[in-house]
């Protein structure tokens, strides 16, 4: 668990628990354009994958959370699911902060690797894993993964698979 000040209250990074499911879910309704999960979902996200996945924390407000898993057949490679910052955690550099808190986990010991899915329009998640991959020296390559009519029946933009790695934990 990490704490780290601004010139307001302290945000609280740590490992999910089963009782964040709802309040995950409630925190992704306010930050679109996320996608929502069903509370399902959300509820397996904050236990079966909480090793991967960050809780951040302000004044008892979840503000911030990631979802991760590090798939069966990639044990190098930690797969980014979902990052939700809420406006009460903007522009203190929160989403990096939580993704350096993921790879630096036990859980993470063997991952050399992140994978994560972003839309061609989504700016602030090209500008995030961009600044993580610069921040640890890695290279960062990407390719359509999920295409908008053969997946999503025209219903949802591109998903481009975008890789960033290797590299080493960071400091």
């Amino acid at each position: 668990m990490t704490s780290e000040g601004s010139n307001t209250t302290a945000i609280t990074l740590r490992t999910p628990v089963k009782d964040d499911g709802f309040r995950l879910h409630q925190l992704v309704a306010e930050c679109p354009p996320l996608d929502p999960n069903s509370i399902y979902c959300n509820l397996l996200q904050c236990s079966h994958f909480a090793e991967t996945g960050v809780a951040a924390e302000k004044e008892g407000d979840l503000v911030g959370f990631i979802s991760g898993y590090i798939p069966p057949q990639q044990p190098e490679t930690v797969f980014v699911w979902q990052v939700a910052v809420h406006e009460k955690g903007r522009g203190q550099g929160l989403a990096k902060r939580m993704l350096k808190e993921i790879v630096g986990r036990d859980a993470c010991k063997t991952v050399t690797h992140m994978e994560t899915t972003i839309t061609a329009d989504n700016e602030a998640s090209w500008a995030l894993f961009r600044s993580f991959a610069r921040d640890l020296g890695a290279e960062l390559t990407y390719h359509e993964h999920f295409e908008k009519e053969t997946h999503f029946g025209g219903q949802h933009d591109s998903e481009f698979l975008l890789r960033i790695g290797p590299f080493t934990k960071p400091v």
